[in-house]
């Protein structure tokens, strides 16, 4: 459980870091908290639309697990019901992504999801809140998949929006499973040469990779895992070139889109990972989407290091502790 606690707290904490950042220039950031960044949660650690919707995914995969096996059919009408909860929500005033908004807005009216999702959009709120599907034990590996896919597919349309989600989901439960840090960046791009072309029909239906000139559902799924690998490969390298006192964005992208927050908070896990500290305050000090790209890295760094990864008094200044101590205990 120890774990698993770190990495939801983890990403809490690496939201309300970066929440403040988010929208400021590099040279601000550093102006203000320092080369290093954020450091310091304040005394009551707000966090955003990142851990907000998190929850609601948690939400809906612990009530999906009850019953047995995970199926779309099971889980998504529970994600609808959580994430349109989570848009009528008064505390959902944290600059909500507009993809998350219009997306959960079509879905309150009834529509089918592959009808109210975005279908252009690759943003990082595809990614931002599946680590539940990594977090939560027992699953296959295709369960796994195919659930951190759907959560991204209901309002992120996009392919490289899918691909995303399934490796931050997949980051998760192999650090958490003990793959070193330093073997992720491989293992991530294997996963992409492997699923290049599998498009998870019996999760994803058959009407959502129906595009112009998209010829084939293999067709859709491949250019989501070639743009996820294209931004993978040679970070490792970055780690060397671009280095800790620069902003991270230079070597992995600003966050915005899916599979660039991804590759930055891992970037940021590389440079430090053996200090999740350090990890997530060089992802919040970003010039880009710094509390998606520090959640992530704080989710990550959680998995590898435990609850002692995070100053002890932090875990009661988080806001929505309570419901992440649940979820904690329900995957222990």
């Amino acid at each position: 459980m120890t774990k698993v606690k770190a990495a939801l707290f983890g990403l809490a904490f690496g939201d309300a870091l970066g929440a403040p950042t988010e929208f400021m220039r590099y040279e601000e950031i550093i102006e203000r908290y320092g080369e290093r960044g954020p450091r310091d949660l304040p005394p009551r650690g707000l966090v955003t639309d990142d851990t907000q919707m998190t929850l609601a995914v948690a939400s809906s995969l612990v009530d999906a697990l009850a019953h047995p096996p995970l199926t779309a059919h099971a889980l998504e009408p529970l994600l609808r019901d959580r994430f349109v909860v989570w848009l009528a929500d008064p505390e959902n005033n944290r600059a909500p992504g507009n993809t998350c908004l219009a997306a959960c807005a079509a879905l309150r009216e009834g529509r089918p999801w592959w009808k109210a999702t975005v279908h252009g959009s690759k943003g990082c709120g595809a990614n931002m809140r599946v680590a539940p599907m990594g977090l939560a034990p027992g699953l296959t590996d295709d369960e796994r998949a195919g659930a951190a896919q759907l959560q991204a597919a209901m309002t992120h349309g996009h392919p490289t929006g899918l691909a995303a989600s399934e490796l931050s989901a997949l980051a998760v439960r192999w650090l958490l499973d003990g793959l070193p840090v330093a073997e992720l960046p491989a293992a991530l791009r294997a996963r992409c040469e492997s699923q290049r072309e599998v498009y998870r029909t019996d999760w994803l239906g058959d009407d959502l990779w129906r595009r112009p000139m998209v010829d084939s559902p293999s067709q859709f799924i491949a250019t989501g895992w070639d743009e996820c690998l294209s931004v993978l490969t040679g970070l490792e390298d970055q780690v060397r070139y671009v280095g800790p006192d620069a902003d991270p964005c230079v070597a992995g992208g600003a966050g915005w889109v899916a599979e660039e927050a991804l590759a930055t908070a891992l970037y940021c896990l590389l440079l430090f990972p053996d200090s999740p500290l350090d990890a997530v305050a060089r992802a919040a000090a970003s010039s880009g989407d710094s509390d998606s790209i520090a959640s992530l890295a704080g989710g990550m760094a959680g998995a590898v290091h435990g609850v002692d990864a995070w100053p002890a008094d932090w875990y009661g200044r988080i806001e929505y502790r309570d419901d992440l101590n649940r979820y904690a205990a329900a995957w222990s």
